[in-house]
């Protein structure tokens, strides 16, 4: 059961890293066509707090996967990672007002389905 719990806690630690960038780099803007500018605007971008925190829970994320690493297969625990696309579409939908469409609902159940009959059989 513990397994399951690192396999969770990557998830979530992966989907959070995720919601956080995209939230504050559509604050900081666009990065410029020349190379200075984009320099400027990675520096600024690693300079946020909050762009650091998503580095920092993406780094979280892969020590909850070597638990899990530790606990279960690899067969058994990745097929979870695929519930990382629908759930991060909730969250951009409901938070950062991304679109929502029929087109992405289908594909994020295929991947469900895929994920059910990986880890059953």
């Amino acid at each position: 059961m513990k397994g399951y719990f690192y396999v969770f806690c990557t998830i979530f630690f992966t989907i959070y890293g995720q919601i956080i960038l995209k939230w504050r780099l559509n604050i900081l803007g666009g990065a410029s066509e020349t190379f200075q500018e984009k320099v400027k605007y990675l520096f600024r971008a690693l300079s946020d707090v909050y762009v650091l925190s998503g580095f920092l829970s993406a780094f979280v994320a892969s020590l909850f996967w070597m638990l899990a690493m530790t606990k279960l297969d690899l067969t058994k625990a990745y097929p979870f990672i695929s519930l990382s696309p629908p759930l991060v579409f909730l969250m951009a939908v409901l938070f950062l007002g991304e679109s929502f469409t029929w087109g992405k609902v289908i594909g994020l159940i295929l991947i469900a389905a895929g994920t059910i009959v990986t880890v059953r059989f």
